[in-house]
C-alpha cells in the first residue's frame, strides 16, 4: 500500500526558510519520479517541483531559484527546501509519487 507522509510545514516570516520532508513507503521508491504540489484555499492545485528517478529536476516559474527538490533513495525520502518565502507561497504542500499523494503539510508565510 502506497503511503506518503509529509512534514516540516509551519508558520514562517517573509524571507524565511522551511524544509519539507516526505516519507514514502509501499512502492519501489527509486524507480518513481516524485512531485511536490501546493494548494491554497480557493485556488487550483499547482505543481511546484518535480524530480525524476534519475534526479533531473523541474520547477514552476513562481519558485525557480528559491525552492530545491531533492531525494534520498536509500531513505525513501523526498525533500523541498524553500528559501526566501513569500506570502503567496502560503498553501498546503503535498507530496505525490506522482499519481498518489499524502495528506499534506501546511505552510503559512506571514509577518
Amino acid at each position: 500500500q502506497v503511503r506518503l507522509v509529509e512534514s516540516g510545514g509551519g508558520l514562517v516570516q517573509p524571507g524565511g526558510s522551511l524544509r519539507l520532508s516526505c516519507a514514502a513507503s509501499g512502492f519501489t521508491f527509486r524507480s518513481y519520479a516524485m512531485r511536490w504540489y501546493r494548494q491554497a484555499p480557493g485556488k487550483e492545485r499547482e505543481l511546484v517541483a518535480h524530480i525524476s528517478s534519475a534526479g533531473s529536476t523541474w520547477y514552476a516559474d513562481s519558485v525557480k531559484g528559491r525552492f530545491t527538490i531533492s531525494r534520498d533513495n536509500d531513505k525513501n525520502m523526498v525533500y523541498l527546501q524553500m528559501n526566501n518565502l513569500k506570502p503567496e507561497d502560503t498553501a498546503m504542500y503535498l507530496c505525490y509519487n506522482p499519481s498518489i499523494g499524502g495528506q499534506g503539510t501546511q505552510v503559512t508565510v506571514s509577518s
